[in-house]
Formats: C-alpha cells, structure tokens, sequence
C-alpha cells in the first residue's frame, strides 16, 4: 500500500515543541495587531502618565475622578485607533471619596498613602458634552449620578510614572515583533548577498567581504548599535535599522561557508559550463540548497532583535 508524504502542517504537529513554539508566536502576533484593543491604557504608547501611583504593586486599585481635558475632541478613523491609540480624553484624577452638594463635587484627591488634598469640582464642567448636557432623556436624574467616575486595577502594577505596566507590556509586544522582522530582513539582505558573493567568487572580493567581517566582529554588537544610532538619529525605526546593519556579519560569515562547499558541486559545474550567469547560478541553483541554515540564522538574529532592543 502506497503511502502519502506527509504535509509541512503534519510534521509540524508531529513536533510538539515545535507546534508549541509556533503557537506562542501566533498568540503573539495576535496580542500585536490588536494591541490597543486589548490594553487597558488605549493611549499612544500606553503612556498616560498618572504620577501619584508611581510604583504600585500588581493588583492595585483604585477610584478616578474623570475631568474633562480641553481641545479633546480629535476624532480618529477606526484604523488609526487599531494601530495608534487613543488620546485620552479625560484626565483621571484618584480619588480616596466623594460627595455632592447642589452642582458642586467634593472629593479627597489622592496623592500618596496617608496623604489627600481636598479638592471641588463643578458637575456642569465635569459632565459638559454628555448626555446630560445635551438634554437627552426626561427623567430626573440624582446628582451622584451625574459624577464621572472610573475604578481602573492594575493588574502588573505601575511604573514609577504611574504608567499601567500590563498595557505597555502589551503594546511593547507589537514593537519587539517590529523589531525582529525589520531587523531579520535587513540583516539577511544584506548577509546572504555579501557571504554569497564572497564564497562563490573567492580571491580579494572574499578577502575584502572577510576583512570588514572581522573588523566588525571584534566590536561589541551593543557599542556598534549605539554608534549606528548617534549616526543616523534617534527614534524607534532608526533603532531597527541600527540593529540590522549591524546583525548581518553573522548571516554572511554562515552564507559564506556554505557557498564555499556548494560551488564545487557538480551540479554548479554543469550551470556554468551551460553558460548560466554568475548571479543565475547563486540566486537560483545555490541559496534555495542552503535555505536551512538560513532559516536557522534568521531565527537567532530574531531573538538576539528583541534582546538588543531591550538593552537600548
């Protein structure tokens, strides 16, 4: 009885520590594209900055007064707030309580434990441009209804900032991916065109391709990053294009070795001897031969990405 081969998917499951790994990434990718939906803190970068709760262990809860914040009422397009945040709307105030008395709110700001500020409000400023204000719906209300108030849990605690931990963790995963990609692909570009151009020609182009090999290899990949990034400026898309050109000397170094073996082939020998072109011959008969070592490569300059661009 004829037996069928297996299918990528098959063996793919057959490997269990495999098919784990590929579903932690999947979960990944997924928490990245739809970061600030699932974020607690939906403003850019998760930085809504609240500095009375700077350093505050995971669980921490607490009660916020919402005031309304000025020229707040930018709208975004629902791409623009899948990809970019929100910008808040209103400032969150903690509060320890609160009472109303006729059209004011007095509350007991807090600032630190064992420490509040008393503080009032207006509920007409409070409420201005809801519901209320705009007169919809007839039936009367109470006026503790008209409070705007929000209780938020920290569930990874804050940052000495006051900043939500578990949001940034979040959205800081859409960066680490960012970074992996945009780092793996400049680095191979770059790798398997100098390694493959070194090892099939030889001679002074593989001299000179191992000579700037070597010479960046004895730098300290963090100190050549920072250089690359006091060069060409700050910013995150600068950082990726620092860690990529610098990550491809051991891409090269890896395509070189395996050029070197492989065009003694021969396979190779007979493309050259049909008059195939150079460029042909390692675009097309070489580099789909050494596709192994490639991936493999590209899977741990991906990882060292995310730990460079931690460091930085």
């Amino acid at each position: 009885m004829e037996h069928k081969p297996l299918t990528i998917w098959q063996k793919l499951k057959q490997r269990k520590a495999a098919f784990l790994a590929l579903c932690v990434i999947g979960f990944a990718c997924v928490i990245a594209l739809f970061a600030y939906r699932l974020a607690p803190d939906d403003s850019p970068n998760a930085n809504r900055i609240i500095v009375e709760l700077g350093a505050r262990p995971p669980g921490f809860s607490k009660l916020f007064l919402k005031i309304p914040r000025q020229n707040s009422t930018e709208k975004k397009t629902l791409f623009a707030k899948l990809f970019l945040g929100t910008n808040p709307q209103f400032n969150l105030l903690p509060i320890n309580g609160y009472r109303v008395l006729g059209d004011t709110v007095f509350v007991q700001h807090y600032i630190d434990e064992g420490m509040q500020d008393p503080q009032h409000f207006s509920l007409n400023a409070l409420n201005a441009g809801s519901q209320y204000q705009q007169g919809i719906g007839d039936k009367k209300i109470a006026s503790t209804e008209l409070v705007p108030l929000v209780k938020k849990t920290f569930y990874l605690g804050t940052d000495r900032y006051g900043r939500d931990v578990l949001s940034r963790l979040i959205i800081g995963t859409r960066i680490s991916l960012a970074v992996g990609i945009i780092a793996v692909l400049l680095s191979l570009s770059i790798g398997i065109f100098l390694g493959a151009v070194a090892g099939y020609f030889g001679g002074w182009v593989d001299n000179a391709v191992m000579y700037l090999i070597n010479l960046l290899w004895a730098i300290p990949t963090i100190l050549l990053v920072f250089a690359v990034t006091l060069s060409i400026g700050k910013g995150f898309f600068q950082i990726f294009i620092a860690i990529g050109l610098t990550m491809w000397v051991g891409a090269a170094r890896l395509i070189r070795g395996q050029v070197l073996a492989l065009r003694e082939e021969e396979y190779i020998q007979a493309a050259k001897t049909l008059g195939l072109s150079d460029m042909r011959i390692i675009f097309r008969h070489i580099l789909p031969n050494i596709a192994g070592p490639i991936m493999v490569i590209a899977a741990a300059n991906f990882a060292a990405a995310i730990l460079i661009e931690a460091g930085l």
